[in-house]
């Protein structure tokens, strides 16, 4: 189990040292944000667990959100309500307290995953949606080139989807979700069409496994990418994606419902 950062960050990441600025670069996507409200349609009130900025939490229902780590409360929007701060693994909430769960991006920073589950399943009436990426497709990506190790990290981080079905139990669905080419959410995979956007020191910090790389080992892969786009190697491998709408990488939304 992980320990507890200063900050109160639950997981592996400090966002007290790497959360400055995730804001500018993770900025939820509407498609993304249709596809995950569209998980939770008529529910009312709904807990968003491992909540950070805010980012998902629809107006078309009543959101009691959870973030341990100061510094991401503090970055919540004034038009949003206050983040509860408190852990996956503990939420402060009677059972069946609300109508659905959700959490998104938060999954592999938990320190216990099943205790995490099985608490978003006591305290909720009906669906458990889950956004996440699938680890057995991470490493398909052509960032893959660039900074291995990077996406080693996500890939051993990130649950078996599996995992997730089974500890949340009843009937599950999962869905793949597409990602736009101009995707606001600068996760690794928004930037499929726009390369250049990773040599960016901020961008990459907004996408906490590269935090797991060494400093010079993460200029060193930034310095590669930079070669590649300067001379066009990187567009004669893989230019043809700057023409593509969407991109089914290893997103995927994890929806799961109790046994009637």
């Amino acid at each position: 189990m992980h320990e507890r950062s200063e900050d109160g960050s639950a997981g592996d990441a400090d966002y007290g040292s790497i959360g400055a600025g995730y804001t500018d670069y993770r900025r939820p996507d509407p498609r993304i944000a249709a596809a995950v409200a569209a998980a939770l349609d008529d529910c009312r009130t709904v807990v968003n667990v491992g909540a950070g900025a805010g980012s998902y939490e629809s107006g078309s229902f009543r959101v009691t959100a959870v973030e341990p780590s100061e510094a991401m409360r503090a970055q919540r929007p004034a038009s949003l309500p206050p983040a509860v701060a408190a852990a996956a693994e503990q939420l402060p909430f009677a059972d069946d307290a609300f109508d659905g769960a959700m959490t998104t991006f938060s999954v592999h920073q938990w320190g216990d995953l099943a205790a995490g589950l099985r608490e978003m399943r006591r305290v909720t009436r009906g669906p458990v949606v889950v956004l996440t990426c699938d680890p057995d497709l991470v490493r398909d990506f052509w960032l893959y080139e660039y900074a291995p190790l990077v996406l080693d990290t996500e890939a051993r981080r990130y649950p078996p989807i599996a995992r997730i079905t089974d500890v949340l139990g009843g009937r599950s669905t999962v869905a793949p979700v597409p990602v736009p080419a101009d995707c606001t959410d600068g996760f690794n995979e928004a930037y499929y069409a726009r390369p250049e956007r990773l040599l960016d020191p901020g961008a990459r910090q907004a996408c906490s496994a590269w935090s797991f790389v060494a400093p010079e080992l993460r200029e060193r892969y930034a310095g590669r990418l930079r070669r590649d786009l300067d001379s066009g190697a990187w567009d004669a491998r893989h230019g043809a994606l700057r023409g593509q709408a969407a991109y089914d990488g290893s997103l995927v939304l994890v929806r799961a419902v109790p046994d009637d």
